[in-house]
């Protein structure tokens, strides 16, 4: 397959996978492809040398980075899938009205249960209290 380039030169994708630069390639003229490797003895080389290189890693020290680098990844897919759902939801017109009222509904539902009597009151400012307590010392 052949790209141009910015330079008004064209470059067959070939070259990009050889150990050949460009300018030599075209002093070469064409070459034929049991001349070069292909791609997929390239690709287990390159695979080669990454297991290779992963093997000397002392993984014993990587664990707090690792599990922040999964954790950072969880958040990013999180928020992704999230984003995805959210606008999926507002594709169809009348569905985030009926979310909404849904929300008033629940809402004021747990309000009327939990704080119509002062006693109900006191229990939710007792439960906030003691999470307060537990999370934050």
């Amino acid at each position: 397959m052949i790209f141009p380039l910015l330079s008004g030169q064209y470059i067959d994708i070939t070259d990009f996978m050889s150990d050949n630069t460009p300018e030599s390639n075209q002093d070469s003229g064409s070459a034929t492809s049991s001349e070069t490797k292909s791609f997929s003895e390239k690709y287990s080389d390159v695979m080669g040398k990454v297991n290779e290189t992963l093997g000397n890693v002392d993984w014993t020290q990587m664990g707090k980075y690792g599990k922040a680098a999964g954790i950072i990844a969880v958040v990013v897919i999180a928020q992704i899938i999230i984003k995805v759902v959210i606008d999926t939801i507002n594709f169809f017109p009348i569905l985030p009205g009926l979310l909404e009222l849904l929300g008033v509904i629940v809402v004021g539902q747990w309000s009327w249960q939990n704080l119509r009597t002062s006693e109900n009151r006191e229990a939710v400012l007792d439960k906030v209290q003691n999470l307060k307590k537990t999370y934050l010392g």
